[in-house]
């Protein structure tokens, strides 16, 4: 925009309008290029009519007090420039320029305005408010008023956020006391429903039910209910991600917005590289909850070709054995200090809430993801999930390869180079072989070469000294996968795939809202639609409701297996290599890389009826690491007694396990605790230990002298009275 030097050359506007807002005039650059400001031109009379349109903003009214003011007399100046002033007052926002609200400097946080006669209720409400525009009188021209307007953005704080009006989430009106009680897990159901698109009857009549719940019938329920909705909606309509154009300055205030929701946050240098941990608190909860002694998995490279930066998500297994997110890391960076880094935080706010918070075992995916973090963070074993490796191979080989009975042998020989990490077999002479075999399928072997042949050693070297998961916990991530997937790299975004706010943004406001809806639609027994959707969201749980009677097996050499469809009895899905964890089904499903029903199913009946089939890669890992405990140590070394000690924990921790599922409750497993007797002294004449007891002999003594001298002093005050 040009920028004008001279005000005769700024234009006079009078709007039609009784009142008007800045958005219906025309604002020109006034000044020089190092210094300028955005300015109009206006009829003195109609100041108050702008003042009065600036008030009543829908999305944002307030009142404006003159923080600042001066006034010159006609005649007082012989020499003046055409932007002197004869009036000059610098109108704020009421709600600023000081905070005192939540996280202000002057006074401890109020979530409520104080109902007061000032007529900007002041300071009870004041926010820190930036707003503000200044007015000039003109000495040259009395009957004009020039508005110097710079910021003409909604209300917001130093920090660049909402900091009152329907659009301000933290904002309650003097009301308050009249409103009924809302909870967090209300608050989130209701945004859950709005961000999912449930029609706003069905969202009102719920919200409704849940607040009466806690405060029964209140005739000021609906009408209160329709309008919190109603702002709610507004509210989260109008959100964006776009917190400011540079998108590293958009984080910045994001994560300073956001404060509970972040756990770890390190901005990118020239020494450290751009960390993002983001959990809430419902996650946290869950964390805690489901990841206790049990296990947590990582989805650890998601996007790493079209995101920024890498997204790397943490998952626990629910009550259904579903992957639940828990916490997303946003890095590009891998390096061990960095991994420590997060890692640290987070389990630092897991035992902030739970000193005893443990898990039993973390699931990496990525062969060259860092162990030792885990090992000495997490304190547990590390298992590997073949998932990511099983996806990347099946997708490319359909993706580059035409003819299906090529598609299935190629399956079933990088499955052979995968199980032949027990057998002995040299790797690099199968991989030669198997690349020698296919040679003619040019466009695979390119992809091969290039992305596999490199690390293959390194990925089988991890699967032979890792404890390998199983199909349930494998099918759950990648469930978890495509549901990110889905919502991520719809074609409408991307745009902003490059954008680490949009990325946060859409993880909020729409993966975690529908996870966290799913939980609830379960744990209520409540939205049946939506918990039979969420049930059936695993390709585990799908494969149960299969009957065994559905999957029948080739007569001849068992190279295939029919799986009849329950929708339709005529449709039949074939299923190669049964058995094997690189089995692969002609349903679309498995077409596109995942892990269906059909071959879940067919391996469980396998599995079960104890078929002359090669068992799961999982068990053979689980063998293999039994097989290494029976190994015999040398005779009277400190092997054999490491051996033995690990021994008796693992079965003094089996016996203790069984005990507990065995038994009705713990109390009948603590009467069998034996009774450990304190000395004499520490006991009181009822039997309890006294507060004595836990302290050094040295303490107790002269604990005991003071209260001795004590009764002495007593007693001579006694006598002399």
């Amino acid at each position: 925009m040009e920028i004008i030097e001279s005000i005769e050359e700024i234009r006079l506007q009078d709007p039609p309008e009784e009142e008007f807002t800045s958005a219906h005039l025309t604002w020109t650059k006034y000044g020089t290029s190092e210094h300028h400001d955005d300015v109009a031109l206006i009829p003195y009379d109609r100041v108050d009519s702008f003042i009065i349109g600036e008030c009543s903003i829908a999305e944002c009214p307030t009142r404006f007090h003159i923080e600042k003011g001066r006034k010159r007399t006609t005649g007082s100046l012989t020499n003046y420039k055409s932007d002197e002033y004869l009036e000059y007052r610098l109108y704020w926002c009421s709600f600023g320029p000081e905070n005192y609200g939540e996280g202000g400097e002057i006074l401890p946080s109020r979530r409520y305005r104080i109902n007061t006669r000032n007529r900007a209720a002041r300071p009870q409400s004041m926010r820190g408010c930036t707003c503000h525009f200044i007015v000039k009188r003109l000495y040259a021209r009395p009957s004009a008023a020039l508005l110097i307007y710079n910021d003409r953005r909604q209300h917001v704080n130093k920090s660049g956020f909402v900091c009152h009006g329907p659009l301000d989430r933290d904002a309650i009106g003097p009301g308050a006391k009249t409103v009924p009680y809302i909870c967090d897990e209300i608050q989130q159901q209701t945004m859950a429903l709005i961000y999912l698109g449930i029609p706003e009857e069905n969202i009102l009549q719920n919200h409704i039910e849940s607040v009466q719940r806690y405060c029964g019938s209140n005739s000021k329920v609906s009408v209160s209910a329709s309008e919190y909705i109603r702002k709610m909606g507004l509210i989260i309509r109008r959100s964006t991600h776009e917190l400011d154009l540079d998108d590293q300055v958009s984080i910045r205030l994001w994560v300073e917005k956001n404060k509970k929701s972040t756990f770890i946050y390190q901005d990118a240098s020239d020494t450290d590289s751009f960390i993002l941990g983001v959990q809430t608190e419902w996650q946290l909860q869950q964390m805690i909850c489901f990841g206790h002694h049990s296990l947590m998995a990582a989805d650890s490279t998601f996007g790493i070709k079209k995101l920024k930066y890498p997204l790397c998500t943490l998952l626990v297994f629910d009550s259904r054995h579903h992957a639940l997110p828990v916490a997303w890391v946003i890095t590009r960076s891998f390096a061990k200090q960095d991994v420590s880094k997060w890692m640290k935080a987070l389990v630092d706010r897991a035992r902030s809430i739970d000193s005893a918070w443990k898990i039993n075992g973390f699931m990496i995916d990525d062969a060259a993801a860092e162990v030792d973090p885990i090992r000495e963070i997490f304190c547990c074993p590390v298992l590997f999930s073949l998932w990511r490796v099983r996806r990347s191979w099946l997708r490319n080989i359909v993706k580059r390869c035409h003819n299906i009975e090529v598609q299935r042998e190629m399956f079933k020989r990088l499955g052979q180079i995968a199980y032949g990490i027990w057998g002995g077999v040299d790797s690099v002479d199968v991989m030669e072989e198997f690349i020698q075999d296919f040679v003619d399928q040019t466009s695979f072997m390119q992809y091969f070469r290039a992305c596999w042949v490199p690390k293959i050693e390194m990925w089988l070297a991890t699967m032979r000294s890792l404890p390998l998961a199983s199909q349930e916990a494998c099918g759950a991530i990648e469930g978890y996968h495509m549901k990110l997937m889905l919502i991520l790299y719809d074609d409408s975004h991307l745009g902003s795939l490059q954008r680490v706010d949009w990325l946060v943004h859409k993880l909020n406001t729409e993966l975690h809202p529908s996870f966290w809806f799913d939980r609830y639609a379960d744990e209520n027994d409540s939205f049946q639609t939506v918990k039979a959707d969420y049930i059936a969201s695993s390709s585990w749980h799908r494969a149960l409701q299969i009957p065994e009677n559905a999957v029948i097996f080739d007569d001849k050499d068992r190279l295939f297996a029919k799986v009849i469809s329950q929708k339709d009895p005529s449709q039949t899905h074939i299923v190669w290599n049964p058995g094997s964890d690189f089995s692969l089904c002609d349903c679309s499903w498995s077409l596109q890389g995942n892990l269906c029903k059909h071959v879940i199913k067919v391996n469980m009946v396998c599995s079960n009826n104890g078929q002359d089939h090669r068992p799961s890669m999982s068990f053979q890992s689980f063998r293999s690491i039994i097989h290494g405990l029976w190994q015999k140590p040398m005779d009277d070394s400190v092997s054999l007694d490491q051996s033995l000690a690990w021994s008796n924990q693992m079965l003094d921790q089996i016996q203790r396990s069984v005990e507990l599922d065995n038994s009705n409750g713990v109390s009948n497993i603590v009467k069998k605790l034996p009774l450990r007797w304190t000395a004499k002294r520490g006991r009181t004449s009822i039997g309890h230990p006294s507060s004595m007891l836990g302290l050094p002999s040295h303490l107790n003594r002269s604990s005991r002298s003071v209260a001795i001298k004590k009764n002495r002093k007593k007693k001579r005050l006694t006598m002399l009275s």
